[in-house]
């Protein structure tokens, strides 16, 4: 059985959002969707070791990375050491920020950028869910979308609207994530 890990957007929490429905649409795989770390101040340790918790083998798991989320699995992806455990098998980042977007309080998360080369080994495939119409990921939604593209060979889906598929959307469901999620499975 293949496991899936999803590491929540800032402010958030595992019963909020779509969370809920990948994890009953992607039954009978194990689904977890650890609680983040103080989600109001997050801090990045604490949220990297949160995930880190919930993974028995890489290569049977496909972690899934909602806005600072995701940035959050780059850094995990970042220090995971493949030549010892080897590589995830799939990352999903859904409305993810390929660069600091001018959040203060999510600064430390961008700290000293990101070692794409080390980030792209550590998986076997990356998939981007993204909306054009996010105003969270500036300048351009489509920006960061190209910068994943380029630097983690990461295949695409955007969609016209959608906004940030946040709980602040109001957003229960996203069978576009369901889709990319199944595909990665091993």
């Amino acid at each position: 059985m293949s496991r899936v890990v999803i590491s929540h957007e800032y402010a958030s929490s595992p019963d909020q959002a779509w969370y809920g429905h990948l994890a009953a649409e992607l039954s009978p795989h194990d689904v977890r969707v650890p609680q983040m770390p103080d989600p109001q101040a997050p801090q990045p340790e604490p949220w990297l070791k949160a995930v880190i918790a919930e993974v028995d083998d890489p290569r049977d798991t496909v972690l899934v990375g909602h806005s600072l989320g995701g940035v959050n699995l780059l850094r995990l992806l970042q220090q995971h050491d493949v030549g010892r455990e080897g590589p995830y098998a799939g990352v999903v980042l859904v409305a993810s920020m390929a660069h600091e977007v001018g959040y203060d309080q999510l600064a430390p998360f961008f700290q000293d950028g990101f070692d794409w080369g080390r980030i792209r080994r550590a998986a076997g495939q990356f998939r981007v869910l993204v909306a054009v119409d996010d105003p969270v990921l500036t300048p351009d939604p489509l920006e960061h979308v190209r910068l994943f593209a380029q630097h983690l060979g990461a295949k695409a889906l955007v969609t016209p609207d959608g906004v940030h598929f946040s709980r602040l959307q109001d957003r229960r469901e996203l069978h576009e994530a369901v889709t990319l999620v199944t595909a990665l499975l091993p």
